[in-house]
C-alpha cells in the first residue's frame, strides 16, 4: 500500500521547492570530465581567504573529544559573543549557520492564520521556514532592488507575527541606513517581531549601513541575526548566532534542539572571533575584489547593482541561464538567481585576484559568444 505523501504533507510544505545550493566543483568536474583544480567557484557567498589559522588551530586542539558532546549552551562563545557585542549572555542563541535562527523564530511564532513579511528579491530562506510551518508569505515588492520599508510597513497586519529584514540584502547586495531603520522600527507594532538579518555586516563596517546592535535596548521586539559563515570563513562548519532580549532567546531556546553547534565549531568560532588581523583581511580582500569585477564590467559594458555584501549581482542584459552555463563550460561557477525574480541577472562572489580575472576572462569569451 502507498499514499501520495505529497499530498500528505502540510499546503505550505507543498507549494515549496528545495533550496538550491551552489554547484560543487566535484559535481561540475564529473559532468563535464574538468579537472577539481581548474575550476572556480564564485557561486556561494564563501571567503576565498581561506579559514583563519587560529582557528585550524582550535579544531586540532578539539579533535581529542570527538566522543563527547558538545557544551549544549554554548558558554565560551556565548560568552565572547555577549562581550563583543554589548549583551548580556542570556541574550545569545547560538544556530546551527543564521539559518537556524531563521527557523526557531518560525516554530517559535509561526503557525497557520498567522504571517511573515518579506522583501522581494530576499533571501530564500525565508519564505522556506515561513511556509513549512503553515504560516502565510507576504512577500513585498522591491524598490530598486531593495528593500521598500514603507510598503513592508503597510504590508504588517494582526496576523501578522514576523517581519525578516536583511542589511545587506542577500542576493542584490542592497542596503538601507539607520535612520530609514529607526523610522521602520519605531512604527512596527509591539506584537511583531522584527528579523534584522546581518549576515555580510562585517563587510560593511566603517560604511553607512547600521549596526543592529545600536538597537537592541530601544526595541525589544528585535532580533539581530549573524554569522560566522560568511566574513569569519567558517561556512563548513554551521554556526551562526541571534541577539535578542532575553525573553526572546528564552523562547528560542525552547525550540532549540540539543546541541545544535557542534563542538569543532564551536571551538574554530571562538577562535575567529578573536582573530582581528583575520576579519580586517577579508574586508580589505572583498573591497579590492569588488573594485575589481566593477572594473571588468564596466570595460564590457554591462550595469550591476551596488552590494555591501561578498558579492554582486550583475546585469547580463539578456536571459542570464546561457550564460551562466557557459561560465560553467569554461570551469566558472557563479549563481544564477532566477528564482529569486532576477532572470537578467548572476550574482558573483568576490574571489580572490586571480579568480576574479578567471571569472571576468570566461565572461568576456561568453558573452562574445553571442
Amino acid at each position: 500500500m502507498s499514499g501520495n505523501f505529497l499530498a500528505l504533507a502540510q499546503p505550505g510544505v507543498q507549494q515549496l521547492s528545495p533550496y538550491v545550493p551552489g554547484k560543487p566543483v566535484d559535481e561540475l568536474a564529473r559532468e563535464l570530465d574538468l579537472d577539481p583544480a581548474s575550476i572556480v567557484k564564485l557561486a556561494s557567498n564563501e571567503n576565498p581567504l581561506g579559514a583563519s589559522p587560529k582557528a585550524l588551530a582550535a579544531i586540532r586542539d578539539a579533535l581529542a573529544e570527538l566522543t563527547r558532546y558538545p557544551d549544549g549552551n554554548g558558554f565560551e562563545l556565548k560568552s565572547l559573543l555577549a562581550e563583543q557585542c554589548r549583551v548580556e549572555i542570556n541574550q545569545v542563541t547560538l544556530g546551527n549557520g543564521s539559518n537556524d535562527i531563521l527557523e526557531l523564530v518560525a516554530r517559535a511564532y509561526l503557525a497557520p492564520g498567522l504571517n511573515a513579511v518579506f522583501s522581494e528579491h530576499a533571501f530564500a530562506v525565508y519564505p522556506i521556514a515561513t511556509q513549512a510551518v503553515g504560516a502565510q508569505a507576504k512577500v513585498v515588492p522591491a524598490k530598486e532592488w531593495g528593500h521598500d520599508l514603507p510598503a513592508m510597513l503597510a504590508a504588517i497586519d494582526a496576523n501578522t507575527r514576523v517581519v525578516f529584514i536583511a542589511n545587506p540584502n542577500n542576493p542584490t547586495g542592497t542596503w538601507f541606513d539607520a535612520q530609514a531603520l529607526d523610522d521602520f522600527l519605531q512604527d512596527v507594532p509591539e506584537h511583531v517581531l522584527v528579523v534584522l538579518d546581518e549576515a555580510y555586516i562585517e563587510y560593511a563596517e566603517g560604511s553607512d549601513l547600521p549596526d543592529g546592535l545600536d538597537f537592541l535596548a530601544a526595541y525589544p521586539n528585535l532580533l539581530v541575526s549573524r554569522t560566522f559563515s560568511k566574513a569569519y570563513g567558517l561556512a563548513a562548519l554551521r554556526v551562526g548566532y541571534g541577539l535578542s532580549t532575553p525573553v526572546v532567546a528564552d523562547v528560542l531556546n525552547r525550540v532549540r534542539q540539543p546541541f545544535n553547534v557542534n563542538s569543532l565549531a564551536l571551538a574554530a568560532a571562538c577562535a575567529a572571533l578573536k582573530d582581528e588581523a583575520y576579519l580586517a583581511e577579508s574586508r580589505r580582500l572583498n573591497e579590492a575584489g569588488m573594485e575589481q569585477l566593477q572594473a571588468g564590467f564596466r570595460e564590457l559594458g554591462l550595469s550591476w547593482i551596488a552590494s555591501k555584501g561578498n558579492f554582486i549581482c550583475v546585469d547580463i542584459g539578456r536571459e542570464a541561464a546561457p550564460v551562466f552555463q557557459g561560465l560553467l563550460r569554461e570551469g566558472v561557477i557563479v549563481r544564477p538567481v532566477a528564482n529569486y525574480g532576477m532572470p537578467n541577472h548572476l550574482r558573483i562572489t568576490i574571489g580572490l585576484p586571480a579568480e576574479n580575472s578567471r571569472f571576468l576572462e570566461a565572461l568576456t569569451k561568453v558573452l562574445a559568444r553571442g
